[in-house]
């Protein structure tokens, strides 16, 4: 015990000396700029290292430019090697030119190998990462995370923030708005630009945050040196985000003041998106001969100079005419639209069909031509247009206009009294529905493979930056002990300040400690709670896509349409809420409802059900773990009442508890748990309820971090074993 005291004692001594010698030296220390280059031909030099009394060391980049931390007195050497070691004296905090006689790199030089131009291999990679940004997302966003790793423990925020930036596009490109929200947004933490600026406020826009768009891009108005391409993208941004908060005077004024930069310069890009948003605005406003004028000046700017935008502009026209029943100019249009699609579409155009987006096509122009001439009960000339729209949908595989087409024929025949054409195209509608149905289900299985992708490689960028702040610490730890190897022997007469400072510097010590054990113990939780928010998702998703394939078996399609459409409400309503911890109780209670109602669509001679809310139960004030009570309304539905033979009853009952809390009652008149275990398949027997399991852990990690904000108890409804009864206990935030 004696020799540990001694221990301690030493230790703070040694402690409270280098942190002394380091406050005085820090006072002292500057960051020095300099540049390394060859006297003759002024050819910068780069990977040469530089170092400093203190032990700062640093290299060169392509440019021959450095950066240390020093003092005035410290002597830098300079060292690479193909030039004499030489040394500078630094007198005081003025940028430094080193210059270098007779220089001449060696080819097989192992330094120069491995230093390479950071500034060069960074963009280059950026510019990879670019390359693949429509083909492999993973294989760009692996390409930026590169970038990011070679700008090294002291990475350059310019360069950190052009690696982030190009992330954002990547995850814009693929829809991922968010994500490149977050990454545009942490851009602009590191280096603010016009251009991050730019395509942050654009992606406000596609996610109609346009208070947040108009925020940012405001005092854009006042750079008065802004590149005029980046003065109209200004412009045209804050008028999306005027018209799209309502105000369309404002967003007209913003979209003329950019057209007339465009104009001045020559932008015809710009001009035709300008004169095209001014005509979607005055449509807006129905001031129909405004809207077409300028509809006009986009068409006639972009047949000029852009086959491909030509087209857009001639099919927005055209629909510009649909609305206002002018068919018959809708029509002309859409036929030349035709013509221009043939010429585009043409091995000698050079334009592939992607670029054309996937509404310019002409099975879809058909279909519209077609609707015009029905919109006018012009049906025998309906008839060619639908029949080649949708011959050229099977051609390309387009199922979805295949259908459409489809229907209308079978709808114009059955108009036309020709019942047994009608009924033959019926069926091939029918049958066109239901590989439509297979193929929605191919795309969201697809569609949970991309996300999980995304995932992979967000949490490899949160390591890379994890390591790299590991990395910075370490360094800067290294370079502390090296003072205080050099310092510790001048500071010996501070032994008793040291004794004081290291006792309240354990006290100190052990105070981050406990701190930073709750904060980890809080990650923890924070991260086993987005892990099993993720489980419970495709588990709720594959139970009620279940249902919707029962509908299409059976070819149901009317209460598979109807199933599809409140179970698309019940999806986006929970998708909406799956990061959260804890919603509102009445949120809970809607999503609850449509589900129920979901599965009562199913089972409607099994139950009935009631949802009854206590009157003096205030449900705004409680908050509930998003999709707590469902797991078990479905065991409810599917393990009990669906057994019974004759109809049974689902209960769910809330009722004021405490002045902080209130009870949630789930009640069901089935079989019962016993009997239920008792009918299982010996596989089922094994098998654990997923959704069971993953609310038990949620429950008990948001219990830990709460203190015991919900409780559940299980329980026969009946003497006998049948029916169930599950009591929830939720307690109200103080």
């Amino acid at each position: 015990m004696k020799n540990y005291s001694i221990y301690i004692v030493i230790c703070f001594l040694l402690g409270w000396s280098a942190l002394y010698s380091q406050g005085q030296n820090d006072a002292l220390r500057f960051t020095l700029e300099g540049r390394v280059e060859v006297r003759n031909t002024g050819k910068p030099i780069s990977g040469v290292s530089i170092s400093n009394d203190m032990g700062d060391f640093v290299i060169t980049n392509g440019l021959g430019e450095f950066e240390i931390r020093t003092r005035i007195g410290d002597q830098l050497v300079i060292e690479h090697d193909d030039i004499e070691t030489l040394r500078y004296d630094v007198q005081k905090n003025d940028d430094v030119l080193i210059l270098v006689e007779d220089f001449e790199s060696s080819p097989i030089s192992s330094r120069s190998k491995s230093l390479p131009d950071i500034a060069v291999k960074h963009q280059q990679l950026l510019d990879s990462a670019e390359e693949y940004k429509a083909q492999d997302i993973e294989r760009s966003i692996d390409l930026v995370a590169q970038s990011i790793s070679i700008l090294g423990k002291r990475g350059r925020k310019k360069e950190l923030a052009r690696s982030l930036s190009k992330l954002g596009e990547i995850y814009q490109y693929h829809k991922q708005l968010d994500l490149a929200i977050d990454n545009y947004e942490d851009a602009l933490e590191n280096n603010k630009t016009i251009s991050t600026s730019l395509l942050l406020a654009k992606a406000y826009n596609l996610t109609n945050r346009y208070d947040e768009s108009l925020a940012l891009l405001n005092p854009l108005l006042e750079i008065k040196s802004m590149p005029p391409h980046q003065s109209v993208v200004l412009y045209e941004l804050l008028g999306d985000a005027k018209k799209g908060n309502g105000r369309t005077e404002e967003a007209l004024d913003l979209y003329n003041r950019g057209l007339l930069i465009a104009n001045k310069n020559q932008i015809t890009s710009k001009m035709i998106d300008l004169n095209s948003k001014i005509g979607d605005t005055y449509s807006l406003g129905n001031q129909n001969m405004e809207a077409e004028a300028y509809y006009d000046s986009s068409l006639e700017l972009a047949t000029q100079s852009a086959p491909k935008r030509a087209l857009q502009e001639k099919e927005k026209v055209a629909d510009f005419y649909n609305t206002k029943n002018r068919f018959n100019e809708e029509i002309t249009m859409r036929k030349s639209s035709l013509q221009e699609l043939k010429k585009l579409n043409s091995p000698n155009a050079g334009v592939k069909k992607l670029e054309l987006g996937d509404t310019i096509t002409s099975q879809r122009i058909n279909y519209k031509i077609a609707n015009a001439y029905i919109s006018q009960d012009k049906y025998n000339e309906a008839i060619p247009f639908l029949e080649k729209s949708i011959v050229e949908a099977d051609s390309d595989d387009d199922l979805v206009v295949q259908k459409d087409a489809t229907r209308k024929l079978s709808e114009v025949y059955k108009v036309k009294g020709d019942f047994t054409k009608a009924l033959d195209t019926y069926q091939a509608y029918v049958a066109l529905v239901d590989s439509l149905y297979v193929r929605k289900e191919q795309e969201i299985s697809r569609a949970t493979r991309f996300n999980r992708e995304i995932s992979n490689a967000e949490n490899r960028l949160t390591g890379l930056e994890q390591e790299r702040e590991l990395s910075q610490s370490k360094y800067d730890l290294a370079l502390t002990e090296q003072e205080l190897v050099k310092e510790s022997n001048k500071r010996q007469q501070l032994v008793i300040y040291s004794l004081i400072f290291g006792l309240l510097l354990t006290l100190l010590a052990a105070f981050f400690f406990y701190r930073s054990n709750q904060q980890q113990k809080l990650a923890n939780n924070l991260l086993a709670l987005k892990s099993l928010r993720s489980q419970m998702n495709p588990h709720f998703i594959f139970n009620a896509l279940n249902s919707v394939n029962n509908f299409i078996s059976k070819s149901d399609e009317r209460s598979a349409n109807r199933y599809l459409s409140d179970f698309s409400k019940l999806m986006r309503s929970v998708l909406e809420n799956s990061e959260e911890d804890f919603i509102p109780l009445e949120k809970e209670l809607q999503q609850l409802e449509l589900y129920i109602k979901l599965e009562h669509s199913r089972f409607e001679d099994k139950f009935d059900y009631q949802i009854a809310v206590d009157e003096n139960v205030q449900v705004s004030k409680f908050q509930i773990p998003p999709m707590l009570l469902q797991p078990y309304i479905e065991n409810a539905i599917w393990h009990g009442l669906r057994y019974r033979d004759e109809k049974g009853e689902l209960l769910v009952t809330i009722k004021e508890n405490t002045a902080d809390s209130i009870i949630i009652s789930i009640t069901d008149n089935g079989i019962g748990r016993k009997k239920s275990a008792e009918i299982k398949t010996q596989n089922q027997r094994k098998q654990k309820s997923k959704g069971m399991g993953i609310i038990k852990k949620r429950v008990a990690i948001l219990n830990d971090m709460y203190t015991d904000k919900v409780d559940i108890k299980i329980s026969d409804l009946q003497s006998d074993g049948s029916g169930t009864k599950v009591l929830f206990i939720l307690k109200r935030e103080k």
